[in-house]
């Protein structure tokens, strides 16, 4: 479609950017911004802008944080002897949803993918490693999704840690084969954890 603006223009190719929106979406809500007082649109874009310059990664999990270290890794009440590892920040809320887990999280930033060029050494594995190594951790929960760069990624953590005297389990399947975890629904997901299996190859 042609658009008689080319700063709508910009502004359209800028929301079309974001994954799952499309053009006609993005002008629509372009069109809709528009339409907003200066001061409306002055907030929105500085909440982009705070939040590119504010929020944080934590050191040592790798969740997002306001601070260095998140809510979760200083929590004195969680328990600091389980660590379940996700694939990304959308898996730590999913999880947090179901109130199920007391643990903390270890968040990798994606799997091991060949096909997407995504290696061992693109991920926050090492870190991971070196956190089991420190003789803190005593269960370490593949929380992935059930896919097969889920488990190729579980089976390649496990190789490096298997020699070390811990628990390993595994979310129960009752999230379904190949199904992401950030779209399971808040009661299948808080049995998985609940329930979970230990990890074997």
């Amino acid at each position: 479609m042609k658009i008689p603006a080319k700063h709508i223009e910009n502004t359209v190719d800028q929301i079309a950017s974001l994954p799952g929106i499309g053009r006609k979406t993005a002008l629509r809500l372009v069109l809709q911004l528009l339409n907003r007082s200066e001061s409306e649109i002055h907030d929105f874009s500085s909440a982009f802008t705070q939040m590119k310059e504010h929020v944080l990664f934590c050191s040592n999990c790798g969740n997002i944080s306001d601070t260095p270290i998140c809510g979760i890794c200083s929590n004195e009440n969680r328990d600091h002897s389980t660590v379940c590892v996700v694939e990304d920040i959308r898996d730590v809320l999913a999880i947090e949803g179901t109130q199920s887990y007391k643990g903390i999280y270890h968040v990798l930033g994606g799997v091991i993918s060949p096909m997407d060029g995504i290696g061992p050494s693109d991920l926050n594995i090492d870190l991971l490693i070196n956190r089991i190594a420190s003789g803190k951790i005593s269960e370490v929960i593949f929380a992935l999704s059930p896919t097969m760069e889920g488990d190729t990624t579980n089976f390649y953590i496990y190789k490096k840690i298997k020699n070390i005297s811990i628990e390993f389990s595994t979310l129960s399947r009752g999230v379904a084969i190949g199904s992401e975890l950030q779209y399971a629904d808040d009661v299948t997901l808080s049995r998985s954890i609940v329930n979970r299996q230990p990890f074997v190859l």
